[in-house]
């Protein structure tokens, strides 16, 4: 084993480009990590570290990471496990970031016998309207900060 998986589950794709930003993070880093959907990852016996992201949508998280926690909660005990969630689609100052972790929170507790050694809550993006106009909260030197933390943690790097 060695490096890391980016799973992700998304509804539009902004939590996919998140995954994409957080393995190219972690190779920066010196990390070996690919990236792949939740619902597609099947085998995790390569990796030393798993990050798992989704959306939150009307307080759940997306059913493809709860799925994948599900499926490979055996695989995941052996490993370090990272949690992010696109939440929140309004600024800090409007109030909504509490609210998302709670929901974030809740959605974890389900599985007490997950232990990830970090959780971050990231800004969402709005589905795009009829003229392909979203609003974007993330934050993408918050990602790479995160990303960073995650590799420093893993003390994994790639096999020279």
């Amino acid at each position: 084993m060695s490096g890391a998986l980016v799973a992700y589950a998304t509804k539009h794709g902004s939590t996919r480009e998140v995954a994409e930003a957080l393995a190219a993070a972690l190779r920066e880093e010196g990390l070996r990590a690919d990236v792949q959907s939740a619902r597609a990852a099947r085998d995790l016996a390569p990796y030393d570290v798993v990050v798992l992201g989704a959306p939150l949508y009307r307080g759940r998280w997306h059913r493809d990471a709860l799925g994948f926690l599900k499926r490979h909660c055996e695989a995941l005990a052996n490993r370090d496990v990272a949690i992010f969630a696109l939440g929140p689609r309004t600024p800090v100052c409007e109030g909504g970031w509490p609210r998302c972790r709670v929901q974030l929170d809740a959605a974890l507790h389900k599985m007490a016998w997950l232990k990830p050694f970090s959780v971050a809550l990231f800004g969402g993006v709005d589905p795009p309207t009829l003229r392909g106009e979203r609003r974007d909260q993330r934050d993408w030197d918050v990602i790479r900060d995160w990303a960073t933390s995650v590799a420093s943690h893993s003390g994994v790097r790639a096999d020279p």
